[in-house]
């Protein structure tokens, strides 16, 4: 059975591990149907998402049922995956009766999936793009794994076409394409120009795997090809274990980056196609354990057969009864239905569709899915509690959810006279809303508030408690605020929810799904303009700045405003984050760490968060680091100023006194 290469090669992994229980890799797809009997005794746990229910026979439990076996199927058993004994996250970003998924969604998935201690990341999913270039959300989730060591593997897409699909493009993530059992570059496998510096190609053609209910099927593309990889780097983060050293998925990427077998003239016409070259798991096992490759090296490359290892893929006996199983015939030509994609999130829905990519000759394509938060990879998911804690920074919405509620509310809402004609009332209007429910604020719960990003909706907001009343009130207030005239005193430009995520969701009328934010008080809930809010800041300071350094400030700290409303945009839900947006609500802090900088003609470089090295028992602390330079003088020696934060409750609280020092970097 074991009489391909790359089979082989699993086999002598195997002999010294079948993976460690604190490794752990976070598979972002469709629903898994866990009561497989490939996954008895396997140690997976599924995190509430925006998607519900259990696996179906639909087709994207199909894919992900599909994918997570190939990974964590048991030995002995229809399907033996390639890291069986490591530890699963199943987080499901697909339904079967919706096949869309926004880039916002995605990174809220990979952020999860951090936040739970991943240490690799599956997304056998992608969105075709022009030129590999992703969402500012998906950037940030992206980086966020780079932060925390933390591997994203993603599909390289099945469009046959010299093209790209994120997150597979994006830096530091590990792009898979696929390959037939000879070894060469399978015709709808995509060859972008990202995918030559950081892809591979591994098994992806009659890839065996579970099928929801009980059976197994095989299936082609490169998503199936993706969780083969992902397998091989689990396994060598549990050797790195088992010798007594820090897991490092960096050090696995590079190690599969190195060792990857260049294709030949006889493999394709077009090297390109090849990306980087094929998976070599032999030459990754010698990187990790040292000794030279040559020899690995010589004899891989004269086989002309290679299979996918641990998944059964061309080497499955159909006479065997040692199962209640049944298999269907293998089919070279059966492909998933669809590819599901990532596509930008919509303005207005955020929900804008992942479209399917079909293949050469109009062949239906395997899917590709993707997926990523703040623990370091090496460190196992303790309480998640701290995870639930959500502080984000937006703008305040409202929604029906439905129209008879709508409709609702416009039958309750008194009509407007204008210039004495009458008007009947509309619901959509935040003035006339703000009106009613300032008249009527019990009817505020019967709205879904919305916390939004660039009109796009990421939570809504439930109170909750003995204090819903105050909240529902605060929540009409900002929002008052908001229909206010940018140069009105009471005008509010940003609002501060802190809260709880419930690990529920709700649909709203668009259709988009959006996570639910428990608020039990009304602490931390602010409302704001820029301009607002940097006066207030100068005041800290006026006695120590002259008028020139007061302008000066106001510049300054205007833009610190600005990029982390922009720029450095999060869902709030990483300890990193919090800090960060607290960081912009506090800006009486960051007001006096400039008043000393701007003195001196500097202005602010960068903004970074890293984990404190003093933090109180029990706390979670985080530094903001604000590095400020000079413009007219280059070689002036940086200043670098340093606040902590400490994100351990809802409401997150500045500790010590602002530190600085010098630095020429």
């Amino acid at each position: 059975m074991l009489k391909s290469p790359i089979k082989a090669d699993i086999q002598k992994i195997w002999d010294l591990t079948q993976g460690d229980s604190q490794i752990c890799v976070a598979v972002l797809d469709g629903l898994v149907d866990q009561s497989h009997p490939c996954f008895n005794v396997a140690n997976l746990t599924r995190l509430p998402t925006l998607i519900q229910g259990e696996a179906t026979d639909g087709s994207m439990s199909g894919h992900g049922t599909h994918v997570a076996s190939i990974i964590f199927g048991q030995p002995e058993s229809p399907v033996a995956g390639i890291a069986p004994q490591c530890r699963g996250l199943i987080v499901p970003i697909f339904s079967d009766h919706n096949q869309k998924l926004s880039q916002l969604d995605l990174s809220r998935a990979i952020e999860q999936a951090v936040n739970a201690g991943a240490h690799i990341i599956n997304i056998s999913a992608g969105q075709l793009t022009d030129n590999g270039e992703a969402e500012g959300w998906l950037d940030k989730a992206v980086q966020l794994c780079r932060d925390n060591n933390v591997l994203i593997v993603a599909a390289a897409g099945n469009d046959g076409c010299e093209c790209l699909h994120v997150p597979a493009s994006l830096p530091t993530v590990l792009a898979v394409g696929a390959m037939n059992d000879q070894g060469k570059p399978i015709d709808f496998s995509n060859w972008g120009e990202s995918y030559q510096n950081q892809g591979i190609l591994a098994p992806g053609e009659n890839i065996l795997g579970a099928k929801p209910g009980g059976e197994t099927h095989k299936l082609s593309g490169t998503s199936f090809a993706t969780p083969i990889v992902s397998g091989v780097p689990a396994l060598l983060l549990s050797l790195q274990i088992q010798r007594g050293e820090k897991p490092d998925p960096a050090k696995v990427r590079t190690a599969l980056l190195e060792t990857a077998i260049p294709c030949t003239d006889k493999d394709t016409d077009d090297i390109s196609r090849c990306l980087l070259g094929k998976l070599n798991i032999s030459g990754a096992l010698q990187y990790f354990t040292g000794g030279t490759m040559s020899e690995e090296l010589d004899t891989i490359e004269t086989v002309d057969s290679i299979e996918a290892a641990g998944c059964g893929c061309g080497a499955i006996d159909t006479t065997s009864d040692t199962t209640n199983i049944t298999e269907p015939e293998p089919n070279p030509e059966e492909f998933m239905d669809e590819l599901p994609e990532i596509v930008p999130a919509s303005p207005v829905t955020n929900s804008a569709p992942l479209t399917t990519a079909n293949l050469p000759n109009s062949r239906p394509t395997t899917m590709s899915n993707r997926t990523s938060n703040y623990i370091t990879a090496s460190q196992a998911p303790s309480d998640l509690a701290e995870a639930n804690l959500v502080y984000a920074l937006g703008t305040l919405g409202y929604d029906f959810g439905s129209e008879a509620r709508r409709d609702s509310f416009k039958q309750l809402m008194p009509g407007v006279a204008i210039d004495g004609t009458a008007i009947p009332a509309n619901p959509y209007d935040a003035r006339q809303m703000v009106d009613y429910l300032g008249d009527n604020l019990s009817e505020a719960k019967s709205l879904i508030w919305t916390l939004n990003l660039e009109l796009t909706p990421i939570y809504a907001i439930e109170p909750g408690g003995a204090f819903a009343r105050d909240v529902y009130e605060i929540l009409q207030q900002l929002l008052s605020g908001q229909i206010q005239a940018e140069d009105s005193e009471n005008y509010v430009e940003r609002v501060s929810i802190p809260g709880i995520l419930s690990g529920r969701s709700v649909k709203l009328f668009s259709g988009q799904v959006v996570p639910v934010i428990e608020v039990p008080n009304i602490r931390g809930m602010y409302g704001w303009k820029v301009n607002t809010l940097v006066q207030a800041a100068i005041q800290t300071v006026q006695a120590q700045a002259s008028e020139a350094q007061e302008e000066s400030i106001r510049r300054t700290l205007g833009s610190f405003l600005s990029r982390i409303y922009y720029d450095l945009r999060n869902l709030g839900t990483t300890s990193q984050d919090r800090a960060l947006n607290f960081a912009s609500t506090n800006a009486f802090q960051a007001a006096s760490t400039f008043a000393e900088a701007v003195a001196t003609g500097m202005e602010l470089d960068s903004i970074t968060v890293e984990k404190s090295p003093f933090c109180r028992l029990d706390s979670d602390c985080w530094d903001v680091k604000l590095k400020f330079f000079d413009p007219e003088n280059s070689r002036r020696a940086k200043k670098l100023f340093r606040f902590t934060i400490d994100v351990s409750d809802i409401i997150p609280v500045t500790l010590g006194e602002v530190r600085s020092w010098s630095t020429p970097y």
